[in-house]
């Protein structure tokens, strides 16, 4: 008996899915043959917002954080945060699990990953320079570590802590609300806004 396969157009949807964070096989095989029962209509247009997303969405040249078109972020823009406290993550991912605490009302650095000599993600891989060049400009006042705890992320603040050590501004990390190890985008509202309340000096 032959072996079944999908067509190589539908085969090729799928092998695209699984690349997603937490698809498998199946999960990216039911997707892709529930789009091949859309219209044709709205497959075109899900097709042509994704030709379009590298170009309009890009990464905000202040902060790092997504923004559009290569503008400044929402964030950046706004009048009403706190321009001297700066809170460094690792990816802008992070940027909305902390803004959905509702705790935080600074501005945000995204270092674009961590430390990990494994992945051969050294300290030229992050956004450090953008960083120091904020830190004069905006005369910051306090910086917030918001990296995840895991050792990565504990060695990233500590060689941060160490590079800022002789300037005038006080470095801060968040609180052990934090499950060990976990990555801070998927931490509930609460948590996060215990961890920034209760954050301590490195």
């Amino acid at each position: 008996m032959a072996e079944f396969k999908y067509p190589e157009a539908l085969d090729e949807v799928i092998e695209y899915l699984k690349r997603l964070p937490g698809i498998g096989r199946r999960t990216a095989e039911r997707l892709a043959l529930a789009m091949l029962k859309w219209e044709g209509e709205k497959l075109a247009a899900f097709g042509e917002a994704l030709r379009k997303l590298p170009k309009t969405a890009t990464f905000c040249p202040e902060c790092g954080g997504l923004a559009e078109n290569g503008e400044p972020c929402s964030i950046c823009r706004s009048a009403g945060r706190d321009t001297k406290l700066l809170c460094v993550v690792e990816d802008f991912s992070q940027v909305t699990a902390i803004e959905n605490s509702g705790f935080f009302d600074g501005v945000y650095h995204v270092l674009g990953g961590k430390l990990s000599p494994l992945d051969n993600r050294s300290a030229a891989d992050l956004n450090l320079t953008v960083l120091l060049r904020r830190l004069e400009q905006l005369e910051i006042r306090e910086i917030i570590l918001a990296l995840s705890p895991d050792v990565e992320g504990q060695a990233t603040a500590m060689y941060i802590a160490n590079l800022l050590k002789d300037k005038a501004v006080k470095i801060t990390r968040l609180a052990q609300g934090l499950p060990a190890g976990a990555d801070i985008s998927f931490a509930d509202a609460a948590t996060i806004g215990v961890a920034l309340a209760g954050r301590r000096n490195i």
